[in-house]
Order: C-alpha cells, then sequence, then structure tokens
C-alpha cells in the first residue's frame, strides 16, 4: 500500500470515534500543510523573523 494511504489510515485512527467528516478533512489539511513546510525548511526555502519584519515595514 502506498505511504500516503498508510499515514491517512493512521491519521484516522487517532480521531475519536465520534469525529466528523469536518474533523477528518481538517486533520488531513493540516498534515498536508506541516509536510510541505517541513520539507521547505528542510530545503532552506525559508524566511527569517527579522527579514519578514524588514519586508512588513517597507509597505
Amino acid at each position: 500500500m502506498n505511504e500516503i494511504k498508510e499515514e491517512a489510515k493512521k491519521l484516522i485512527d487517532r480521531l475519536p470515534d465520534q469525529a466528523t467528516w469536518d474533523d477528518i478533512m481538517y486533520q488531513m489539511y493540516v498534515k498536508k500543510k506541516l509536510d510541505v513546510s517541513l520539507k521547505a525548511a528542510e530545503d532552506g526555502e525559508v524566511v527569517s523573523h527579522e527579514e519578514v519584519k524588514r519586508r512588513l515595514l517597507l509597505r
């Protein structure tokens, strides 16, 4: 079975029995966002806090 399907099954199994479709979709959304963010950090595609402040002040 592919890795993504396995991860989805594990995620659902960790939810309480009374979980709704919205709960499932939210958890999958958060998982996807975290995966993308961690990959960006690993690849060095991040901006420092100081750089963000500098950019916001330029507006």
